[in-house]
């Protein structure tokens, strides 16, 4: 069986082996890739213990500084291999992120973090205002549920409109990267500081 430059590739970033043993591998196990990772890992020449552990763990962590010092945000961006967090689009899109964060503000990564007393308080608060604004009562739960959800998108760095592009959202931004580079993408987590704010902030 031929033994392509893709197939060592992607032998090398799932194992750390290097590039020549990656190929005598493939060779010894007849392009068998499982075969080849415990050849490698029987010879000592893995790190990995097998595909399954080839999680998003390589990536960057991106840092940029806003408005003279104002702001500053660090986010750390996670792909599959070293090799694709060398490569100019992930290392673009990391500096988007980290943008969209300084600009936007977002507190959480996803919906699924927000505590839920947070959500009854806004949903608390959206009803409220619904009956001040002299709402029907049988309209109420649309209502609440619509400004809960202007909420999450306001709050979460996923649903947050990107600031280049009103048409896409930064979740389908990071989609049609992934697409184009060809591995998971994941925002693992960041943190944005503003001058003179209170050290108590998420």
């Amino acid at each position: 069986m031929e033994i392509t430059t893709e197939m060592i590739k992607k032998l090398r970033a799932s194992t750390n082996a290097p590039m020549l043993d990656c190929r005598k591998a493939l060779q010894e196990a007849n392009g068998d890739y499982d075969k080849a990772v415990d050849w490698l890992r029987e010879k000592g020449m893995a790190t990995a213990s097998k595909r399954a552990d080839r999680q998003a763990s390589n990536g960057v962590v991106e840092m940029y500084s806003h408005g003279g010092g104002r702001v500053g945000v660090m986010v750390e961006i996670n792909c599959e291999t070293d090799f694709v967090a060398r490569a100019e689009q992930f290392r673009a899109l990391a500096h988007e992120i980290a943008l969209q964060i300084a600009a936007s503000a977002p507190k959480y990564i996803t919906a699924d973090e927000i505590p839920a007393a947070e959500l009854e308080h806004e949903a608390d608060i959206a009803r409220a205002r619904a009956k001040e604004e002299g709402k029907p009562d049988n309209i109420l739960p649309k209502i609440v549920e619509g400004r809960v959800d202007k909420y999450k998108d306001e709050v979460c760095l996923m649903r947050q409109t990107y600031i280049r592009d009103e048409s896409l959202t930064i979740e389908k931004l990071i989609l049609q990267n992934v697409a184009a580079i060809g591995e998971s993408v994941i925002v693992r987590r960041f943190q944005r500081w503003e001058l003179g704010e209170s050290t108590s902030q998420n």
